[in-house]
């Protein structure tokens, strides 16, 4: 071969090298770090580690869970999104994480499509719940009662879950009721049980051992139909608001750009992960349920979510921050 055409050859070779090694290689290539913008030791922490732990039997790759809680997950969320679209670092966040967006006026990424679900982890209702001194035992009472004389209730901080149900489930009763954030669920609930507050939207690992304590009484379910997660109890849509559902989720997403191929492996090995024995037993302590969806279903996840919870604080009258 010629000198001058042994340098093309060469050059075309070399040139070719990284799409060469890129399209041979498997997802995960290395190890793959989780994000998660809250604390530890929390539900959404727990159920991320038990993923992760799934996905590192499965792959043969560690799938580490690296907490970077701030500024109400954003911190966290950031970082995802400034990271290599190739699926080896991913964010674990919530159904928070759309009303965090709602009440801010600004964030240095775009909330909507920045980010790109790839698997869905869990779903769980919430309870209605209200201070034993009430005379309200049922949704229709308590809408009634809240027509007739002034009621606040607790959350666990303005824009949370808590306080964004609660705003939604107003706005589908006719009623106003006053809001008083707390700095968590936990003082939320502590809130209710002393008498500070009338009522409280929470999850029910956060309220219902009150509940059976007797002090709390729980009215309702936030699900659109009675569920064996929260056993007794009514849901508010068949109780006196037809329609109305609200559910916290716990989900997985990557950096908008990361290939279709990666987002279909980890979508399908997080799914294969649900349906263990072992976070089947984790989910039953959290009261929630695996949620497996494809990522057909989860494509228009953040835009639905974060229009809702805009409507919900725009028409509660929240200022953005």
């Amino acid at each position: 071969m010629k000198p001058a055409r042994l340098s093309l050859y060469v050059l075309f070779a070399v040139s070719l090298a990284p799409f060469a090694v890129s399209a041979g290689e498997s997802y995960p290539s290395r190890n793959v770090t989780i994000i998660m913008p809250y604390s530890a030791g929390g539900s959404s922490d727990l159920l991320a580690r038990s993923v992760a732990k799934g996905l590192t039997d499965m792959w043969g790759r560690n799938v580490l869970v690296e907490n970077r809680p701030g500024a109400s997950g954003m911190i966290g969320a950031e970082l995802v999104t400034k990271a290599a679209p190739d699926g080896h670092m991913l964010l674990s966040t919530t159904s928070s994480y759309a009303g965090t967006v709602a009440v801010r006026a600004k964030l240095p990424f775009d909330p909507v499509n920045a980010l790109v679900p790839v698997a869905m982890i869990a779903r769980a209702p919430i309870v209605l719940a209200v201070h034993p001194s009430m005379p309200a035992k049922t949704v229709k009472e308590f809408i009634a009662l809240a027509k007739k004389r002034s009621l606040n209730y607790s959350s666990s901080g303005t824009g949370g879950n808590n306080h964004i149900a609660m705003e939604l489930f107003s706005q589908a009763a006719g009623i106003r009721m006053t809001h008083v954030p707390y700095k968590g669920i936990a003082p939320g609930v502590v809130a209710l049980i002393s008498g500070e507050v009338d009522a409280i939207i929470a999850s029910s690992p956060a309220v219902m051992t009150q509940v059976k304590a007797g002090k709390a009484r729980a009215i309702a379910v936030t699900s659109l139909k009675p569920t064996p997660l929260v056993p007794g109890l009514p849901a508010i849509a068949e109780s006196g608001v037809p329609g109305f559902t609200y559910e916290n989720w716990w989900g997985l997403f990557a950096p908008a750009g990361t290939p279709a191929n990666v987002v279909s492996t980890i979508n399908t090995s997080v799914n294969k992960v649900l349906v263990s024995p072992e976070m089947k037993q984790l989910l039953d302590r959290e009261g929630a349920a695996a949620a497996p969806m494809t990522v057909a279903q989860l494509a228009d996840l953040l835009p639905k979510e974060i229009a809702r919870y805009r409507k919900a604080a725009k028409d509660a009258g929240l200022k953005t921050q």
